[in-house]
C-alpha cells in the first residue's frame, strides 16, 4: 500500500482493486508469422501474376517431378534419395514449372511447403533470413500438431531467429517433427525455387579482430556462401529420419550447385537431377504457346486467321533458341504495348537483330530487351530505375530525389 501511495495523507481506502495493465506475453506463433517471407509462398498475393506453365505445356517435366514427389524414384537404388535438383539456364521455365507443380500438389491434397526466391522481389525473398521461419510456419499450418513444439522452441530461445540456418532448422522443424512422429506415408514436398537468386546477407563486426581490425566493419560474404548454407541445411533435413518430406530445389546450373550436387560422398541423398534440355522438347511447347496466344490476339483484334504466317512462327521459334522466356516476352510486348497495333508490334519484333548473334541462345532476347529500353522516352532514366528496383542504383541516382 505504501508503495502505491507514497507520502499520501488525509484519505482512506475502503476497497482496492489492482488491475495489471501490462501487455500479456506475446504468442510465439505470432512472432513466427511476423518473421516469414509471405511473398515467397506459391499462392501469395505478391506472386499473383507469377509465371506458370501454359495449359498442356511442360507436361512431361511436370509429370516427372510430381511422380517423384508422390512415388519416389523407380530405381530401387534411389529409393532413399529425398532431394531432386531441377536445373536449366535462365528462361527455360524453372519457376513456371515449380509454380505449376505447387498448384497441382495443392489441388491433389499433397502437402507442399514452398519458398520462391527472387532477386527482383521484396527483400525477404532476396536473402536467407526468412527462409527457415517461412518453412516452419507453413509446416505448422499444414500439421497443427507441430504448433505447440514450434511455439515452445521460440519461447525457450528468444534469439532463435538470429541464429544460423542449421540451428533454426533443428529447433523449428526437426526437433518438433521428432516429438510428434508425423505419418511418413503421407506424401509431402518442400519446393524451393530460385536459390541461385539468393543474395548475400552482410553482417557487421562489433569487435576488433585480426580479420576485422576496425570495429563496425562489414564482414563481406558472397552469395555462394549463403546459397551453400541453404543447400546444406536442406540436406541435413533430408538425412533426418523424422523428416518425411521430399525436397525439390530449382536453380540455374551455377558452380556452387554443380559442385554440391556432384559430390560423390553425398550422392545417396540425391535423386538424379532433372535437366531442362532438348529431351523435354521445349520447341513443341513454345510453338503450342505461340499459336494459342496469337489465336487469342486475332480474336481480340479481329485479325486475319492467317496472321501470323507459318514462316513468322518458324522465325520466332528459331530466335527463341529453346528459351520459353523469349516467346513469353514477345507476347507480353504485343499485348501490353501502347505504341502500335499487334501487326506493327510484331513487325518491330522481327526487325530486332542481335549485334553479335554467335552461339549465345539469349542474343535475340538481349537485343529485344535493348530495343524495349531504347524505345522509352528516357532510356537512361529507365535503366537507372531498373538499378533502383534491384537495389544497385549508383548514389547519384538517389541524390536526384533528395529535398533541396
Amino acid at each position: 500500500m505504501t508503495s502505491l501511495f507514497s507520502e499520501a495523507h488525509d484519505f482512506s481506502v475502503q476497497e482496492l482493486h489492482v488491475i495489471n495493465a501490462a501487455p500479456p506475453a506475446g504468442d510465439p506463433l505470432n512472432d513466427l508469422a511476423f518473421r516469414i517471407a509471405a511473398g515467397a509462398l506459391h499462392d501469395s498475393a505478391e506472386r499473383s501474376d507469377a509465371p506458370k506453365c501454359y495449359p498442356d505445356t511442360r507436361v512431361a517435366v511436370q509429370g516427372e517431378i510430381y511422380s517423384w514427389i508422390v512415388h519416389g524414384d523407380a530405381d530401387p537404388a534411389q529409393k532413399m534419395a529425398k532431394i531432386k535438383w531441377v536445373t536449366g539456364p535462365a528462361g527455360t521455365g524453372k519457376s513456371a514449372i515449380m509454380q505449376s507443380v505447387a498448384d497441382t500438389c495443392k489441388q491433389d491434397g499433397v502437402l507442399a511447403v514452398t519458398f520462391f526466391f527472387a532477386s527482383y522481389a521484396s527483400p525477404d525473398r532476396r536473402q536467407k533470413t526468412a527462409f527457415i521461419p517461412t518453412l516452419a510456419y507453413q509446416l505448422a499450418q499444414h500439421l497443427p500438431v507441430l504448433k505447440d513444439p514450434v511455439a515452445q522452441a521460440i519461447q525457450d530461445n528468444p534469439l532463435l531467429f538470429k541464429k544460423t540456418l542449421r540451428v533454426q532448422m533443428e529447433a523449428l522443424i526437426l526437433t518438433p517433427l521428432r516429438q510428434v512422429a508425423v505419418e511418413s506415408k503421407v506424401p509431402g514436398v518442400v519446393l524451393v525455387d530460385g536459390v541461385d537468386e539468393c543474395e548475400a546477407e552482410q553482417y557487421f563486426d562489433s569487435h576488433v579482430s585480426p580479420v576485422s581490425p576496425r570495429a563496425g566493419e562489414s564482414i563481406k560474404r558472397t552469395k555462394d556462401q549463403d546459397q551453400m548454407e541453404i543447400l546444406e541445411v536442406l540436406r541435413k533435413a533430408a538425412l533426418e529420419p523424422a523428416f518425411p518430406f521430399r525436397i525439390v530445389i530449382a536453380s540455374r546450373p551455377e558452380r556452387v550447385f554443380r559442385e554440391f550436387f556432384n559430390k560423390k560422398s553425398q550422392n545417396s541423398s540425391f535423386a538424379p537431377p532433372l535437366i531442362l534440355d532438348e529431351r523435354y522438347n521445349p520447341n513443341a511447347d513454345i510453338v503450342f504457346f505461340l499459336q494459342a496466344e496469337f489465336g487469342e490476339i486475332r480474336r481480340r483484334y479481329n485479325l486475319s486467321p492467317s496472321w501470323p504466317s507459318p514462316e513468322i512462327l518458324a522465325t520466332l521459334l528459331d530466335q527463341a533458341s529453346g528459351q520459353f522466356i523469349y516467346a513469353a516476352t514477345v507476347i507480353r510486348y504485343i499485348t501490353t504495348s501502347r505504341h502500335g497495333n499487334p501487326q506493327t508490334l510484331l513487325d518491330w519484333v522481327l526487325k530486332v537483330k542481335p549485334t553479335s548473334p554467335g552461339t549465345n541462345p539469349f542474343s535475340h532476347l538481349d537485343a529485344f530487351y535493348t530495343h524495349i529500353l531504347m524505345s522509352t522516352p528516357n532510356p537512361r532514366l529507365a535503366v537507372k530505375w531498373l538499378w533502383a528496383i534491384k537495389g544497385e542504383a549508383p548514389s547519384s541516382f538517389y541524390r536526384l530525389f533528395r529535398p533541396r
